[in-house]
């Protein structure tokens, strides 16, 4: 395939950031997303020119660092793959593919196509934890009896790999998605009831303070979620906070 590529480029946060053409020969359509963009760095790299930045890390869907935006959709057109999952088959010869960073103001720009989702890590360190004894005493896994229906819905929750997609879908920029699977996962558990109350009012104190916005209510995050993470989380959190804030 013959390609013609409109990537933003940008040196960092504070510098105005520009679209550039770049047309690409001999594409294959078993080549992933990233594959491509390999091909094209090489060949820029070959004329001397800088490559592309972008960020990635298992190449397997697993650890959400290849978070792109392509035609205006995260991980592009496919559904439930990351962008390391999608495959240049999905496009063809002759396509105008234009790729961009996520775009949100708790994820500025690093570089190019890189941007900073530390936002997401300081979430999960308001809350998304539980205290338990590792001094030796501890207790058996299978001692505690869980309900399969909610070990289920926990484990689905866990399935979150905090790539951004749902931010970046969002078009108020809401991490609702991302909150809610992080506290679900433990709000459903036994070993997460003893903390709950406080931590769903630190992690959604945390999401406010990183200038997420609030859930648009039309569900664009969970159909671009790479792992289908439900709604219903985002109702489940919505319950616990309204709990733990009576609770004072």
């Amino acid at each position: 395939m013959k390609l013609t590529l409109k990537i933003w480029r940008q040196k960092d946060a504070g510098t105005k950031g520009q679209l550039q053409t770049y047309p690409l020969d001999g594409v294959e359509g078993d080549m992933s997303f990233l594959e491509m963009l390999d091909v094209l760095n090489a060949e820029l790299i070959d004329k001397g020119e800088e490559p592309v930045v972008f960020d990635h890390d298992c190449r397997e869907g697993i650890c959400g660092s290849c978070s792109l935006q392509i035609n205006g959709e995260p991980h592009g057109p496919d559904r439930m793959v990351t962008t390391c999952q999608l495959h240049m088959r999905s496009f063809k010869d002759g396509d105008t593919i234009v790729i961009e960073p996520f775009r949100a103001k708790a994820f500025p720009v690093i570089k190019d196509l890189v941007v900073d989702r530390s936002s997401f890590d300081r979430i999960q360190q308001a809350g998304g934890y539980i205290s338990v004894n590792t001094s030796g005493n501890t207790i058996d896994a299978n001692a505690i009896p869980v309900e399969k229906e909610n070990a289920d819905e926990s484990f689905e929750a866990a399935t979150c790999i905090g790539c951004g997609a749902c931010v970046a879908a969002c078009k108020n920029a809401s991490a609702m998605l991302f909150t809610s699977a992080k506290v679900s996962q433990f709000a459903l558990l036994p070993q997460g009831r003893v903390e709950a109350t406080r931590r769903v009012l630190n992690m959604v104190e945390q999401m406010d303070k990183e200038g997420f916005g609030n859930c648009s209510n039309t569900g664009a995050c969970e159909i671009e979620c790479p792992k289908g993470i439900s709604l219903e989380n985002i109702a489940r959190m919505n319950r616990e906070y309204l709990s733990a804030s009576l609770k004072g």
